[in-house]
């Protein structure tokens, strides 16, 4: 419903990872409201969805990439890259979240979030 609109401001690029020339498929950042929700929803690539849907698939160095999905002006993609990052649990997702600053409506929706 959302796709020529998500392919628009992704730029037919993975908005996590940022892959292109791949399959792009629509994600709805958790909690997904009761109607559909532009705000809501990310364009990802196959890679960052099996990951995440499949959390013991997840292979670190894939998601270095949050070191840069965290500062988007998206606030879908940066909340769930916040969360993602919290889950790695690794040195440098640490030290990343560390020099993070968010607005109160995004930690919100972090919080509320589950993966």
């Amino acid at each position: 419903m959302f796709g020529k609109d998500l392919t628009r401001r992704s730029g037919a690029c993975c908005e996590l990872c940022e892959a292109s020339g791949v399959g792009l498929s629509v994600y709805e950042v958790p909690p997904i409201p009761a109607d559909p929700d532009f705000e809501h929803c990310i364009f990802i690539c196959d890679t960052c969805r099996d990951q995440i849907d499949h959390p013991k698939r997840r292979v670190g160095d894939h998601w270095r990439c949050l070191g840069k999905s965290i500062w988007s002006s998206v606030p879908a993609v940066q909340a769930i890259s916040v969360k993602l990052l919290s889950q790695l649990q690794t040195d440098w997702s640490a030290e990343l979240l560390e020099t993070l600053y968010l607005e109160p409506e995004v930690e919100a929706w972090v919080d509320q979030m589950e993966l």
